[in-house]
């Protein structure tokens, strides 16, 4: 069974980092997976300012294993999303035009997604349906991935959540909810693929 953050502990999740992110494991490893949707707010951090690499893994809904370091050296956007999630469902084309930019380009840029709440099956017809290019983790049943995330200084935060990594597999942005405006992410990918290392 899976349960909605209450608005008191999601105001608990914003007081602080440290509290923020202890709370988030604890939520991830009891197997809350449903979220209050986020505001579409944008954060960015300065390459100074952000936490070390994230190592993360899993399997994909077509069987397949994952890691990141299978896109080491590349600048990575990781979208927490689950099927039923209306926000979800709104961005998913937006986020498949940004990774055929990103391929017809030949960026060094990917998109992944972090199914948060979905088996690989429903996960599929979703990406199916809504002709979605890009691979997704099935991470419900251990939460491997966002727990992998959840001690960062910009945690996954609501559903959908979109990290955007630099090139050393840094958080350097994430978007709150909803991608109102997909060009700023990919503006977002361009300066930091334009970074030096």
């Amino acid at each position: 069974m899976r349960l909605a953050v209450p608005a008191v502990a999601l105001a608990a999740l914003l007081a602080g980092c440290t509290e923020q992110a202890s709370h988030l494991t604890e939520v991830y490893e009891q197997g809350a997976g449903d979220y209050v949707s986020g505001d579409g707010r944008i954060i960015t951090l300065a390459a100074d300012k952000r936490d070390p690499a994230v190592e993360f893994a899993g399997t994909l809904d077509t069987g397949e294993a994952f890691s990141s370091a299978d896109v080491a050296g590349r600048v990575v956007v990781v979208n927490f999303w689950y099927a039923a999630c209306p926000p979800c469902r709104e961005e998913a084309p937006e986020l498949e035009k940004l990774r055929a930019q990103f391929e017809a380009n030949g960026a060094e840029a990917s998109i992944v997604g972090v199914n948060v709440s979905d088996t690989a099956d429903v996960a599929l017809g979703f990406e199916k349906d809504h002709g979605v290019g890009y691979p997704s983790i099935v991470d419900a049943a251990d939460n491997a991935v966002q727990l992998a995330f959840a001690d960062n200084r910009l945690p996954q935060n609501s559903v959908p959540t979109t990290l955007i990594l630099d090139r050393q597999g840094r958080v350097a942005a994430r978007v709150s909810g909803l991608i109102t405006s997909p060009s700023v992410v990919s503006d977002i990918v361009d300066t930091l693929l334009a970074e030096k290392a």
